[in-house]
């Protein structure tokens, strides 16, 4: 066999500015890696990134101060922010640090992938290896599709644009952009591929459990609207880890300026995975919750009243009713682009309310809420109907799973359903009085939605068209 050299830290640290680019590999002042186990090393992956900047205003959930808005020259943010259709995003837009990381992890797993069965060593390490490499594999893909593709419709998947899949190790791909639908089949492949071999505990939690691969296959299915395989999934991974941290009780040990809570005391994580790094919310006053989802939050939550700062003449515009996540990482550790079982019981919830299970739907929402919510309405009431009902779900959402992509990719799937399609109005300024206050709009069916390729990729795959009706400028 031959030798595999990795330098680690050049691995993790270099990126590739298209599709069709895999990570080099070289021997300078390198790691030989030639054994299962070390392969089985290289999926522990510490402080991996997904930012959110190509799409983080894409929302009804975050906010800008107006500050960073009025007077400024239009940059993606406040195009993103004022729903703003008639500036070219895709020449503002030339490079991607999410687009570049997340393939960079893809060429990560598949060097994994390809190379370890040719290690010699025990089987049963290779396989593992293998399967742990698929599941993020599939995890990079499914992030990447819904971002930069329309969200998964039945009757179109087939023909909507979806994303280059990069399935082995191979320094000349070049290849095309697939469907949605292909990309799709690709990812559930590899998680049906990985799900024989993984562990209940695995090496460290950089590793992935099956927990997690039963949570992701979940929310795969769910995004599919395969709705029964979603509720067998999310059954299968609280087989595993049911856990929900109780924030009610922790409250009442005083929260975070009292009781630390890192990474390794929460229990209901199920993978450690960041928008930014492991410390990323020590910059929580950039993450602004939107007047809507503040007061959706109401008075008697313990998610709002432990975690966020609505007061700061600062960091926030006084009388806009918004708020900051003002909690440091090492006090407390939320996770934002990675899963935890809260998610799977809203997966669950929701697989019961589209199945007009309603009384069940609410029963899940309840076991959250009853480690949330503070006093008052603790306990939802069943409504008489899914739309109800799927609303009760939806905003529980909002609520447990900030920032990140969650939002913007509920509002990407439910746009493609009539019955849940929402229509973003957004009214700003709130505070400034001397600049005229605009109502802003953003239709369900908005190409914004569709984040552009960023042109470093386009100019180098002449394969890799957009997904939107814009033009690239060459």
């Amino acid at each position: 066999m031959k030798n595999l050299y990795i330098t680690l830290l050049s691995f993790m640290m270099l990126t590739v500015s298209s599709c069709e680019e895999y990570t080099d590999i070289t021997p300078k002042g390198a790691l030989v890696v030639e054994t299962p186990e070390q392969f089985l090393e290289l999926v522990s992956l510490p402080g991996r990134g997904y930012p959110i900047n190509n799409f983080q205003y894409l929302s009804d959930d975050q906010w800008m101060r107006e500050a960073n808005v009025i007077g400024r020259t239009p940059n993606i943010d406040i195009l993103n922010f004022t729903f703003d259709e008639s500036v070219d995003r895709v020449s503002l837009m030339t490079g991607s640090s999410f687009y570049n990381q997340a393939y960079t992890y893809i060429n990560r797993w598949n060097t994994i992938i390809s190379l370890v069965d040719n290690s010699k060593g025990d089987e049963n390490v290779k396989r593992l290896a293998k399967a742990e490499a698929k599941i993020y594999r599939a995890y990079d893909h499914f992030l990447l599709l819904n971002t930069y593709a329309k969200g998964y419709d039945p009757q179109t998947a087939a023909t909507d644009g979806g994303i280059c899949i990069m399935d082995k190790f191979d320094l000349e791909a070049q290849p095309s952009k697939s469907t949605v639908a292909q990309v799709y089949d690709f990812i559930q492949r590899d998680i049906e591929d990985a799900l024989p071999y993984l562990q209940e505990k695995p090496t460290d939690v950089y590793h992935p459990s099956l927990a997690f691969a039963y949570a992701f296959k979940a929310k795969v299915h769910l995004f599919k609207r395969e709705i029964a395989a979603a509720e067998a999934a999310a059954q299968k991974s609280l087989s595993y880890n049911n856990q929900l941290f109780d924030m009610v009780a922790y409250n009442a040990k005083g929260g975070p300026t009292s009781l630390a809570v890192p990474a390794a005391d929460n229990t209901e994580v199920l993978s450690y995975m960041y928008m930014t790094g492991y410390n990323e919310m020590n910059f929580g006053q950039l993450y602004i919750i939107s007047p809507e989802l503040r007061t959706l939050f109401g008075t008697n939550d313990v998610r709002f009243n432990l975690f966020f700062n609505s007061t700061s003449a600062t960091n926030l515009d006084q009388g806009s009713n918004t708020a900051y996540w003002g909690t440091q990482y090492t006090r407390f550790f939320y996770p934002t682009v990675g899963m935890k079982t809260p998610e799977v019981y809203l997966i669950l919830a929701e697989c019961y309310a589209r199945e007009n299970r309603f009384s069940e739907s609410v029963t899940v929402l309840n076991t959250l809420r009853a480690k949330r919510i503070l006093s008052g309405a603790v306990n939802l009431e069943v409504p008489a109907t899914r739309k109800e009902t799927m609303d009760l779900v939806i905003n529980e959402r909002r609520k447990e799973l900030l920032f990140g992509f969650n939002r913007f990719f509920d509002l990407k799937r439910l746009n493609t359903e009539t019955e849940y399609a929402k229509t973003i109005t957004r009214v700003f300024p709130l505070v400034n009085k001397t600049v005229p206050q605009k109502t802003y709009t953003l239709q369900p069916n908005s190409r914004l939605y569709i984040v552009p390729f960023p042109l470093s990729a386009l100019t180098k795959n002449p394969k890799l068209t957009l997904n939107t009706d814009e033009k690239v400028p060459f």
